[in-house]
């Protein structure tokens, strides 16, 4: 028996599939408030609980062979610390008292490229990178961080542990209009007039979840992963999305200092507009960072293989069409 947390969440969601897929047994860990129509189908056990309640997550675990830990608080907005770093921290550390007490033998936790330590422009990042807890770009990376020492740690005491730091994630089944996907659909209305100029290292995320299946088949415990796929530069997304959708790409980037001044408002905003944070500081500084990034090892060792991003581009317009998200 196979259990996800964070199973309706977007990478969540996807591994669930690929999992049903292969004829696994899968068990389905969600809130109350999880919105379970996104599994509706699938012959998938649902679990209800929290991961901050411990008395949830055993009783959730038992016959339980593997967890795949993906349940977080993804914030890249100011004030939201105390709460992304419990969920982040303290839910993986609850997650993992569960799983020694409940038998469980192995545990793929997700983490973020964002937990290690970024190195210095011109350095390719990799796994000899270590994890940075004291990350001052956000608690978002800090709780990360320190959750994915703890995971590690976890397994010298006997459970098999594997630690896996997917890049930004994108293609199709985003249930929940993550910021990449809903910059695709305002890109595809008409609305992006102008952008900001940067580069970022894109995944799909039927990538990111065929490594976490290829991570629990083939690694060995105490091992991470860096599951990347492809660095694209913002205006090498924009032609590719003009390709994929005939839209126009937007002939104006704003210049870094105006993008500062700008993401000093935007977290009012999004606050009172109640729409996905996407320009922030932690968001301008994610495109300006150091973004070439490999994925090697996984390659050599686990056999992962990303497609093209232009590829996961067409395939997330395809399913927007299918779900009926745009005509």
């Amino acid at each position: 028996m196979n259990l996800v947390t964070g199973a309706t969440g977007f990478i969540g969601n996807v591994l669930v599939r690929k999992l049903v897929e292969r004829g696994e047994k899968v068990r389905a860990f969600i809130r109350t408030t999880s919105d379970f129509s996104v599994l509706e189908g699938l012959p998938v056990d649902k679990a209800v609980g929290n991961i901050l309640d411990i008395k949830s997550l055993v009783e959730s675990f038992k016959g339980v062979e593997t967890v795949y830990h993906l349940a977080a608080k993804i914030s890249i907005m100011p004030g939201e610390e105390k709460q992304t770093r419990e969920i982040n921290l303290e839910g993986t550390r609850n997650v993992l008292k569960a799983c020694r007490t409940s038998g469980v033998k192995k545990i793929v936790f997700t983490s973020t490229i964002h937990a290690l330590k970024e190195p210095p422009l011109g350095t390719v990042i990799d796994e000899s990178m270590p994890y940075d807890p004291e990350n001052e770009r956000g608690e978002y990376d800090r709780s990360k961080a320190q959750a994915s020492i703890d995971v590690l740690e976890a397994g010298k005491e006997g459970l098999h542990t594997v630690v896996l730091c997917p890049t930004g994630t994108l293609g199709p089944c985003d249930w929940r209009l993550s910021a990449i996907t809903q910059t695709f659909l305002d890109f595809y209305n008409g609305k992006m007039k102008m952008a900001i100029d940067g580069a970022y290292d894109f995944v799909d995320v039927r990538d990111v979840a065929e490594g976490h299946i290829l991570a629990s088949q083939k690694a060995k415990s105490g091992e991470n992963y860096i599951l990347s796929g492809q660095r694209v530069t913002m205006q090498d997304m924009f032609e590719i999305l003009t390709e994929v959708t005939g839209v126009r790409s937007p002939g104006l980037y704003i210049p870094l200092w105006l993008a500062k001044a700008y993401c000093w408002f935007t977290p009012a905003y999004y606050r009172i507009s109640g729409k996905t944070p996407r320009y922030t500081n932690y968001s301008l500084c994610t495109l300006q960072s150091n973004s070439f990034i490999s994925h090697r090892k996984a390659s050599e060792e686990l056999g992962y293989d990303p497609i093209p991003i232009n590829e996961s581009v067409r395939d997330t317009f395809k399913w927007f069409k299918e779900v009926g998200i745009i005509k």
